[in-house]
């Protein structure tokens, strides 16, 4: 199937690694030209020629910190210097643990920074680009914790949450651009970071314990890979899901327990 994609632009955050990483390739694969940006420059620089060697395509690595103005800014305007965004993954992201009673103020400000406003300071930003090119779309990478939270996790529960209702309220503002806004809510999916956290409580069986996790949690009984999610993602953002605005998927296999 032709997604429709060659030759256009996305833009990636927290493109480095793991999903991220896995969503530019997607992309790059279908003929896209791409801009990754994360905070490591060594990381992302790497996965950026990477990704141009193997499909041919343009990249564009970006240092920053999207959790700031600043961080934001330089993606806006790489892209500008790239033509302008086609595409837009808000995927920065990272687990938290903590409780409520003894998480600080800073960290829920440091989560809701880089979760939601680097979400509302790229989608606006950006939109400027996809309008001037006659229309795009948008994807929000929340989580299912945004709507069945884990509970060592409150403050990503919440600022997901939040990210899952932003995107409700983008998509309506700017499809009258013609720029289509969805939200993804992953499941358990298998990045590295997943895999590292296994093998700190179990070592060498961390592979079992990671069978334990999808068995207690997912009705497939099976953690999703990167490649799954990803192609889910680009078909998302491609001209064959056109019909598609202000929609919430979720891709957990059957992690979800209610409707």
């Amino acid at each position: 199937m032709d997604l429709g994609l060659t030759g256009k632009l996305a833009i990636v955050t927290g493109a480095s690694k793991g999903i991220g990483l896995g969503i530019a390739r997607a992309f790059a694969r279908e003929g896209a030209d791409v801009v990754l940006t994360a905070r490591t420059a060594d990381a992302v620089e790497a996965a950026a020629a990477e990704i141009a060697a193997e499909y041919g395509v343009n990249t564009r690595a970006v240092a920053s910190d999207v959790s700031t103005p600043e961080g934001c800014q330089a993606v806006i305007d790489a892209a500008a210097e790239m033509g302008g965004a086609d595409v837009f993954v808000s995927n920065a992201g990272t687990g938290s643990n903590e409780t409520i009673a003894e998480a600080p103020d800073a960290k829920w400000q440091s989560y809701w920074d880089l979760h939601v406003m680097a979400a509302v300071r790229l989608s606006r930003g950006l939109a400027d680009q996809m309008d001037a090119k006659g229309g795009g779309a948008m994807l929000m990478n929340a989580s299912i914790c945004a709507v069945q939270p884990l509970w060592y996790e409150p403050i990503y529960n919440t600022t997901k949450a939040a990210l899952l209702m932003f995107g409700k309220c983008l998509s309506t503002e700017m499809i009258k651009r013609n720029i289509r806004v969805n939200t993804v809510n992953p499941g358990l999916i298998r990045t590295p970071d997943w895999e590292n956290t296994a093998r700190e409580l179990r070592g060498d069986d961390w592979e079992g314990y990671l069978q334990e996790v999808a068995d207690e949690n997912a009705d497939i009984r099976r953690f999703g890979t990167v490649g799954e999610l990803a192609d889910f993602c680009v078909f998302l953002c491609s001209p064959r899901a056109s019909y598609s605005v202000g929609s919430a998927y979720h891709v957990d296999g059957g992690m979800l327990k209610t409707t």
